[in-house]
C-alpha cells in the first residue's frame, strides 16, 4: 500500500512537471486534482495525472477511472485506496442526493392527510385534460397495464402508450400553473418548495371540483389555524430555551409607510425564532421605552431561561443595559458582534494603505455602471458576469466586490486594451481614462490583493458571528486566530500590523472582549486544553469570576461550588474530563463545546449548567435583521392595508417556517454574506449613493428622514428622478441607442455565452502579463 501510495504521488509530481501548461476548467470539482484537459476545443476530453491514460466523458469518467469502478473505463494502477475511496463517494454522491430527494418526496407525501374521494362532474375549461371523474377500466386497458401482477409489466410494450397520454395531461395541467405563476409574479423557485408539493398532493386525492378558500377564510380562520399549528411546530425551540437558555434580540426598523416598527426575536440552541413586534411611532425610542420592551418578552419568556440581551451599540439601547442590571443583574447584555465587526473593518478600510485602492475600485465600478456601452462591455468580457456583487452590509458588499475584481482582473483588462474600448466616447473623458488607468495598473491589482489578505480573517469572523448558530463559544478564540492571520497577511511588518490592531481594538474594546466572551473562551475545551497557559493568564479567570458571579448572582454556595471544586476539576483533567475519549472529542471536526460538557461534566454539574448556557448563546442580533427582509416581503406596496396583527401572523408564519425548514435540512450552502438586491452596494454602482446617516437618539429615525417627513430641503434643491441600479447577473441589459465610434462589438443574442463552469484556465497562473501593465 505505501509503494503504491509513493507510484501515485511520484506520478503525478512528474505529470506536474512535465506539463507546464495542464489546462483544466473552472471548477471546484475534486476530479480536477487527478486531471487535466487534453484539448481546450474538447473540454470532455480529459487525461488522468497518475497514470497519463486520455478517456472521454469529462471528470464523471475519470472519478470512475481512479475510484475502480468497472463498465465504463479500465481503472488507474497508480491511484491509492485514499483516492480511490474519494472518488467513489464523490461519483456516488449524486445518486445519494436523489435517493434523498425521493425519500424527501414521500415524507411529504406521507404528511398529508386528506383522505382519497370520488367525484362526479366534467369541466369544459379543462375538457383538454380530461374528465373530472376517476379513472374507469376501458377495452384498451387490457393491452396498456396488466391486472395479472404475475404477468411482468415490461412485456407489454404498449405501457408507452398510456405513460405518453399520462404525460401530456399532466403538462396540460402544469400549464394552468404556469400561467397563475406568470400573471401573479410568483418566483420560479416556489414551484420546490415543500408545502407546495404537498397541496398539490392533498388536491390530487381530493379529486375535481375542489373550490378554493375564499379571502375571507385566508385572512381570518385560516391565518388563526396556520399560526396556531406554526407555533405548535416551533414547541421544540421552547423546550431547548428551557434547557440550555436562550437570548433575546431586539432591533427597531422604518417601513414604508414611515412607521417605526421593533420587533422580538428569541435565539436558542435550535436557531432564531421570532416572538412579537410593536409599532413604536409614536413613542420616543428611550432606553427606558427599550427597557420596559425587553422586560415584557422575559416575562414570557421565563426570567430563569434568559440569558442575555443582545442589541446594537446604540446609546439608547446601553442606557436600557444599565437599567436592566438593576433590575436582573443576573442576565448579561451584549453588543451585536456583526454591527461591531463592521464597525472594525469601516475603521481599516480608512486606514492610509486600504483607503486609496478601495476609492480607485469604486470609482472605476461607478464609472463602468454610469454607461450603457461601458457596462454591455464589461458583461460581454465576463461572460453576463457582474463585477459588483452586493452583499447583507456595506463591508460585505465592498470584501465580495474586491473578490470578484480580481477573479476578472484578465477579462477587465482584455476590455481596457479593446478596440471597442477606445472606441467608446465615454473612455474618452477624465473618468474614463482614471478608469483605464486603474485596470490597467499593477500598483492597484496589488493593493485589491492585500485588501483581501487582510479583510478575509475578518469575513471569517463575520461568517461566524452572522450565522444562526451559537457563536459564542468560539467568538473570542477565533478574534485571535484573527490577528495571528493578518500578522501574516501584512507579513510580519509592525508598523501595518499595528495600525490595523490599533483600529481594531479601538472599536471592539467592551464588545468583543467582554467578560462573557472570555469566559466562553476558557470553558471551550477545544482552546483551554489545546493552550494550558489560559488558566493562569489573569485577565482570563479574573473574567470568568466575573461572568460566574453574575451567572450565580447573589448564590454564595454555586459560587464556591464551582469556582472551588469544579472548576479545579475542569482545569485538571480530573474525573471525566481525564477520559480519552473526552480529548479525541475535541479534535472532532464537528465538535461542539456545549455538547461536550453536557456528556462530560455530569460530575461537575454546577459548572456544566453554567457552561452549557454560555457557550450555546449567539454573538449577534443579525436574526431581528433578517426578520425585516420577511417584513418588506409582507407590508409590500400591494398589501399596504394590512393590519398590524395580520401583518404580524405572516411574519411570524413566514419566519418561523424558514426556521423549521433549516432545522430539517442536513447542510446549507447558502453564504450568509450574500445579499438579496444591490441596496448596500449602491456606493460601487452609483456616485454619492449615500452617505453615513446620523441617528436621532429620541426618535431612533435619521436625520434625513426626519428631513424629508418636514420637507425642510425640498424648497432648496431641484428634483431629480433617483434609481437604485440593480445587478442583473443572467439578463442581458438593453441600453438606450445612442451615437458611439465605428469601434463596436455585436452584443446580440448569437453570442454563445459559457457559465463560470465551462471556463478553461491554466493551472499555473502565469503573471507575465504584469509584465507590460502600466505602474
Amino acid at each position: 500500500m505505501a509503494s503504491s501510495a509513493s507510484k501515485g504521488s511520484a506520478a503525478a509530481s512528474t505529470a506536474a512537471s512535465s506539463d507546464a501548461l495542464d489546462l483544466k476548467r473552472n471548477s471546484d470539482d475534486m476530479a480536477w486534482e487527478f486531471a487535466v484537459c487534453c484539448n481546450p476545443l474538447d473540454l470532455q476530453r480529459v487525461k488522468c495525472k497518475l497514470c497519463g491514460k486520455e478517456m472521454g466523458g469529462g471528470v464523471t469518467r475519470m472519478k470512475q477511472h481512479i475510484a475502480g469502478i468497472k463498465g465504463q473505463v479500465s481503472s488507474c494502477m497508480m491511484s491509492t485506496p485514499d483516492q480511490q475511496k474519494r472518488c467513489r463517494e464523490a461519483y456516488e454522491a449524486p445518486q445519494v442526493r436523489k435517493r434523498q430527494k425521493q425519500q424527501k418526496e414521500e415524507e411529504n407525501r406521507a404528511a398529508v392527510t386528506i383522505d382519497l374521494v370520488e367525484a362526479e362532474g366534467n369541466d369544459e375549461e379543462l375538457a383538454g385534460i380530461g374528465n373530472s371523474e376517476g379513472h374507469k377500466s376501458g377495452p384498451l386497458d387490457k393491452f396498456v397495464k396488466p391486472i395479472d401482477p404475475s404477468i411482468p409489466v415490461k412485456k407489454f410494450q404498449q405501457q408507452n402508450i398510456s405513460d405518453a397520454i399520462d404525460k401530456d395531461r399532466s403538462y396540460k395541467v402544469g400549464q394552468y400553473l404556469a400561467r397563475w405563476i406568470y400573471k401573479k409574479n410568483v418566483p420560479f423557485n416556489a414551484i420546490n418548495d415543500d408545502d407546495f408539493k404537498q397541496f398539490c398532493e392533498a388536491l390530487g386525492r381530493y379529486g375535481p371540483k375542489w373550490k378554493p378558500p375564499s379571502q375571507h377564510l385566508l385572512r381570518e380562520k385560516m391565518l388563526l389555524q396556520e399560526v396556531e399549528r406554526t407555533r405548535e411546530l416551533m414547541k421544540p425551540h421552547e423546550i431547548e430555551r428551557v434547557a440550555t437558555g436562550c437570548s433575546i434580540m431586539t432591533d427597531a426598523w422604518t417601513d414604508k409607510k414611515r412607521r417605526s416598527i421593533m420587533n422580538l426575536c428569541v435565539h436558542c440552541k435550535l436557531g432564531t425564532s421570532f416572538l412579537e413586534s410593536k409599532e413604536a411611532s409614536a413613542d420616543a425610542h428611550t432606553s427606558e421605552y427599550i427597557f420596559n420592551y425587553v422586560l415584557e418578552s422575559i416575562d414570557k419568556i421565563g426570567i430563569n431561561n434568559v440569558v442575555q440581551i443582545v442589541t446594537d451599540n446604540a446609546s439608547n439601547n446601553m442606557g436600557a443595559k444599565s437599567m436592566l442590571k438593576e433590575k436582573f443583574p443576573q442576565i448579561f447584555w451584549t453588543s451585536c458582534a456583526t454591527h461591531t465587526l463592521n464597525l472594525i473593518v469601516e475603521a481599516i478600510g480608512k486606514l492610509k494603505q486600504f483607503a486609496p485602492i478601495i476609492i480607485k475600485a469604486k470609482e472605476m465600478t461607478i464609472f463602468i455602471y454610469a454607461h450603457h456601452k461601458t457596462l454591455s462591455l464589461m458583461r460581454f468580457y465576463t461572460r453576463k458576469r457582474d463585477i459588483v456583487r452586493p452583499g447583507v452590509t456595506r463591508f460585505a458588499s465592498a470584501f465580495l466586490t474586491l473578490q470578484s475584481l480580481i477573479a476578472k482582473k484578465k477579462e477587465l483588462r482584455a476590455m481596457a486594451c479593446s478596440d471597442a474600448w477606445e472606441g467608446c466616447k465615454h473612455t474618452r473623458t477624465k473618468k474614463g481614462k482614471s478608469a483605464h488607468a486603474t485596470i490597467m495598473s499593477r500598483a492597484f491589482w496589488n493593493g485589491v490583493s492585500l485588501c483581501i489578505k487582510v479583510f478575509e480573517p475578518l469575513v471569517k469572523l463575520l461568517r461566524l458571528a452572522d450565522s444562526d448558530g451559537p457563536s459564542m463559544a468560539t467568538m473570542y478564540g477565533e478574534l485571535l486566530s484573527t490577528k495571528k492571520a493578518i500578522m501574516a497577511a501584512v507579513e510580519n511588518s509592525e508598523k501595518d500590523y499595528l495600525m490595523i490592531i490599533q483600529a481594531m481594538d479601538t472599536k471592539m474594546k467592551g464588545r468583543l472582549d467582554s467578560p462573557l466572551h472570555i469566559a466562553a473562551f476558557m470553558l471551550n475545551p477545544k482552546y483551554s486544553y489545546a493552550d494550558s497557559t489560559i488558566f493562569s493568564d489573569v485577565e482570563v479567570v479574573a473574567a470568568f469570576m466575573e461572568v460566574m458571579e453574575q451567572f450565580y448572582h447573589d448564590d454564595d454556595e454555586k459560587q464556591n461550588i464551582v469556582l472551588n471544586i469544579d472548576f479545579t476539576r475542569f482545569k485538571k483533567k480530573e474525573g471525566m474530563f481525564g477520559k480519552v475519549a473526552a480529548t479525541k472529542a475535541i479534535s472532532n471536526a464537528n465538535f461542539d463545546a456545549a455538547d461536550w460538557w453536557s456528556t462530560y461534566g455530569l460530575q461537575t454539574p454546577a459548572l456544566q449548567n453554567m457552561a452549557i448556557k454560555i457557550l450555546n448563546l449567539t454573538t449577534s442580533s443579525s436574526g431581528c435583521e433578517r426578520n425585516w427582509s420577511i417584513f418588506e416581503m409582507v407590508d409590500a406596496k400591494r398589501r399596504n392595508r394590512l393590519d398590524i396583527v395580520r401583518r404580524d401572523n405572516l411574519v411570524y408564519i413566514q419566519f418561523n417556517g424558514r426556521c423549521i425548514d433549516k432545522r430539517m435540512k442536513l447542510s446549507s450552502a447558502t453564504d450568509v454574506l450574500l445579499g438579496e438586491d444591490a441596496s448596500r452596494a449602491q456606493d460601487w454602482i452609483v456616485e454619492g449613493a449615500y452617505v453615513d446617516e446620523e441617528i436621532d437618539p429620541v426618535t431612533g429615525l435619521s436625520y434625513s428622514i426626519i428631513d424629508e417627513a418636514m420637507g425642510a430641503t425640498e424648497a432648496m434643491e431641484l428634483r431629480r428622478s433617483a434609481r437604485v441600479r440593480e445587478l442583473h447577473e443572467v439578463e442581458e441589459f438593453v441600453s438606450d441607442d445612442d451615437n458611439e465610434s465605428d469601434h463596436e462589438i455585436d452584443l446580440d443574442d448569437d453570442i454563445e455565452y459559457e457559465s463560470d463552469d465551462d471556463s478553461v484556465m491554466a493551472t499555473k497562473d502565469a503573471e507575465d502579463e504584469d509584465d507590460g501593465a502600466q505602474p
